[in-house]
């Protein structure tokens, strides 16, 4: 299997090759290409040592590849994912870019995972706090029947790249922030990505959008505010979501225990980004019904947004 990865030498595109190598898969050729100013830097991918290559429009060429890992900005993957997809790579895209296109298809694995079989060269990766909350929501829904979300979000500056972790570093060692667009240290940020016409971020939108596209629910009433908080790694959601049919608080319980990749803390219990950091699951807390409206409850979920997100 001959694999590419886009944005090698970003904080995604690091943790993509550190899976690669913790999970020992079969790789005969690897191509890691970032800009220009990254050229040069070397990583061992499966054994063996590859070079960082400058990507350009000859770079889907270099030899066939499988797959193409894409993690360096919609920019970046509207220019080039659709050559390396003409040359015969899946393309796995991280970036909003292709999220909403109708002809691609937005894939959570344990969630939808056959409508990767509907694509045309090109896979979606949604946003990775739009992962842990479909990863919870899609064995309810199948249950129960989702009639409304409301998220809440509390995001992790790693969400950010490497310009958000420093901005936090530098904010505890008493620094001016460079990135975000008030301090981060010791402070949460309720704006996450550009404000759009109507007051929301584009952050919140996607979870909406993206929510609708994965659960094949496009009239599905959504709506989410997206937080920046001063936490390194793993994103925090408070979900509260209103069903169809009616239940117990047993019924949840049950359905969350079997739930795939969900790992479920029940009564007192609850997870925090400690807990999650460096796990693959989606780790669900604080169930509780909702005594203010019908056929609804609150949970806490809590997920590594590199591993179990962007890099999944």
């Amino acid at each position: 299997m001959n694999i590419a990865i886009v944005g090698a030498t970003g904080v995604v595109g690091r943790k993509m090759i550190s899976v690669l190598n913790e999970r020992r898969i079969p790789i005969d050729e690897c191509a890691l290409f970032a800009s220009e100013k990254s050229s040069g830097q070397t990583f061992s991918v499966a054994g063996k040592l590859c070079k960082v290559n400058v990507l350009n429009e000859l770079s889907p060429s270099l030899f066939k590849f499988d797959y193409a890992l894409f993690s360096a900005g919609a920019e970046v993957s509207e220019k080039f994912a659709p050559s390396f997809a003409r040359a015969g790579a899946v393309v796995i895209d991280n970036s909003r870019a292709f999220r909403q296109d109708e002809n691609v298809p937005l894939v959570v694995p344990c969630v939808n995972g056959e409508d990767i079989f509907f694509n045309h060269g090109i896979i979606a990766n949604p946003n990775c706090s739009t992962i842990q909350a479909v990863t919870v929501l899609k064995p309810l829904h199948s249950a129960f029947g989702i009639k409304r979300v409301v998220y809440t979000t509390f995001q992790a500056v790693s969400g950010a790249g490497r310009r958000g972790i420093d901005d936090l570093k530098n904010g505890v060692l008493g620094r001016k922030n460079e990135f975000f667009p008030t301090p981060i240290f010791s402070n949460c940020i309720p704006h996450i990505d550009s404000f759009l016409p109507n007051g929301y971020t584009r952050e919140e939108r996607k979870m909406i959008d993206e929510t609708r596209k994965i659960l094949h629910l496009p009239d599905l009433n959504v709506t989410a505010t997206c937080v920046r908080v001063p936490v390194f790694n793993c994103h925090s959601e408070s979900v509260n979501v209103t069903f169809e049919k009616s239940f117990t608080l047993k019924d949840i319980y049950d359905v969350l225990q079997s739930a795939p990749n969900v790992k479920l803390y029940r009564g007192k219990d609850y997870p925090t980004a400690v807990d999650a950091d460096g796990k693959d699951e989606v780790f669900v807390g604080r169930v509780r019904l909702d005594g203010s409206e019908k056929n609804s409850i609150n949970f806490w979920c809590v997920a590594d947004n590199l591993l179990c997100g962007a890099a999944a």
